[in-house]
């Protein structure tokens, strides 16, 4: 099972060989039901400041770090740069309102997910756009023995944010691990797209109001509705013969 779509990423890419030894995850979506809050806060917070964000369409920048996002819409609504101190300050205050949410819950099978993997052998890395330190102390705390915070690439670990492969590739090397030896789980277009511009299997988890084409348009290889069907999946994929 899943042959096809092995045998189209190894073609694409140019590679011998698919053998998973780490799964990259991102973090909002696919580890924690938190897009919703993430959504109300942007909406909210740049408000604030005179930017008109409705609530939708933080899904359309999930994955962005912060920054990034801010500095996007103030090019698009201001039509001036605004600096990274002003990026900053505004990102704060989303992060402020982000605060007063309700917690987010873990996401309904990936916990068991990560530790079947673990059994497996395989490594477990968190690559998010995130630069929150309470939402990252938070992630080793609830996934204690499963995420080592020495293996997780936040926006503070690198200089381009997704869609930018160097989220992906970071997590690359802090695995040790090559672009066949690895499989990512994205829930948003511009992660999908950053991991596979990083040229490593993608398995998008759509647990957000986007429709699958969206996500089968930025290049992922494979597309499940819900973590569990994944999670009843995962071997088919990963522990399979080295090469197609």
């Amino acid at each position: 099972m899943y042959d096809d779509e092995i045998s189209q990423y190894l073609r694409k890419n140019g590679f011998g060989a698919f053998c998973p030894k780490a799964v990259l995850f991102d973090m909002d979506g696919v580890l924690y039901d938190s897009m919703p809050n993430h959504a109300y806060s942007w909406h909210k917070a740049m408000a604030g400041f005179g930017i008109d964000m409705p609530e939708a369409e933080a899904y359309k920048y999930e994955g962005m770090r912060g920054v990034e996002t801010i500095k996007l819409k103030a090019r698009e609504q201001w039509h001036r740069e605004i600096t990274d101190d002003e990026a900053q300050k505004m990102y704060d205050e989303k992060s402020r309102v982000f605060s007063t949410c309700p917690q987010a819950k873990v996401m309904d099978s990936v916990m068991q997910l990560q530790q079947e993997l673990k059994s497996a052998g395989l490594k477990i890395v968190v690559v998010t756009g995130s630069g929150q330190h309470s939402l990252l102390e938070k992630l080793v705390d609830d996934f204690h023995g499963l995420v080592d915070k020495r293996l997780i690439v936040s926006s503070f670990d690198v200089s381009r944010g997704k869609p930018h492969p160097e989220p992906y590739l970071k997590g690359l090397a802090k695995a040790g691990v090559e672009p066949w030896e690895a499989v990512v789980v994205e829930n948003a277009p511009l992660g999908v797209r950053a991991a596979v511009a990083a040229r490593i299997f993608t398995v998008a988890v759509n647990t957000g109001p986007l429709p699958p084409e969206a996500l089968l348009a930025e290049g992922a290889g494979l597309v499940f509705n819900r973590m569990a069907d994944f999670l009843s999946n995962w071997r088919k994929l990963i522990l399979r013969p080295a090469a197609v």
